[in-house]
């Protein structure tokens, strides 16, 4: 019976976020800071889907429980939709959010188009391998300058015009409503029914089939005779 998710990363920002969108599920929320070190899935995918998928499969084969694993960024118009599948180390493998930010706003320096989206796709998936995926967008435009205290990554720079303010202007609950992690979890939890059921079914061709009793019934277990 289904009853652990595990939340496959170890970025407190979105452990945060995913719990706060979770919390009313009938199954326990767990993240990778709630087990000993594992290996960290290799990210090589040229999608968000396929990224998702890779953290999503390797945390389940690794830890044996159904595994839940988002991978978003950032998508520019003016850039080509970069930073992209790379947006979390868009300034190198150990930047921090500003480093990004930073390098970002001279990549767009003097351009007119300001025009960009945060992509999400989260994949849950069984050991076994099969996996479900639900994908969201948010449209929005990038600021010269960054605005906000709240958020994580580029949410200082990106404007969401229908409320005139920047993802890190937002409080979490307005974030959760508009943001594409949340429009993608909103998806999920819509057909949480149908994933539960799903998860039950995909977890029980995972369980070895029970003895058949009824072939003991005819054995002499006396003397010694097995």
């Amino acid at each position: 019976m289904f009853s652990v998710l595990v939340i496959a990363t170890r970025n407190k920002n979105k452990v945060r976020e995913f719990r706060e969108l979770l919390a009313d599920m009938r199954f326990e929320i767990r993240s990778l800071d709630d087990f000993g070190p594992i290996p960290e899935a290799i990210e090589d995918g040229t999608t968000f889907e396929e990224n998702a998928y890779k953290k999503a499969l390797h945390t389940a084969k690794i830890l044996g429980l159904p595994a839940l694993a988002d991978d978003s960024g950032l998508m520019v118009e003016a850039l080509g939709g970069a930073p992209g599948v790379y947006s979390a180390r868009y300034a190198g493998d150990k930047a921090s959010d500003d480093d990004n930010c930073q390098k970002l706003l001279r990549e767009m320096a003097g351009k007119t188009d300001r025009r960009a989206a945060f992509h999400c796709a989260l994949s849950i998936a069984v050991p076994s391998g099969p996996a479900l995926t639900y994908e969201a967008r948010c449209e929005g435009l990038l600021l010269e300058e960054k605005r906000g205290a709240n958020g994580f990554g580029y949410d200082p720079l990106f404007l969401f015009p229908e409320l005139g303010k920047t993802f890190a202007e937002l409080d979490s609950a307005e974030k959760h409503r508009v943001s594409h992690r949340g429009k993608a979890l909103a998806e999920l939890k819509a057909e949480i029914d149908k994933v539960e059921k799903w998860l039950n079914m995909r977890l029980a061709e995972m369980m070895p089939p029970h003895p058949d009793h009824d072939q003991f019934m005819d054995n002499d277990w006396s003397e010694g005779k097995h």
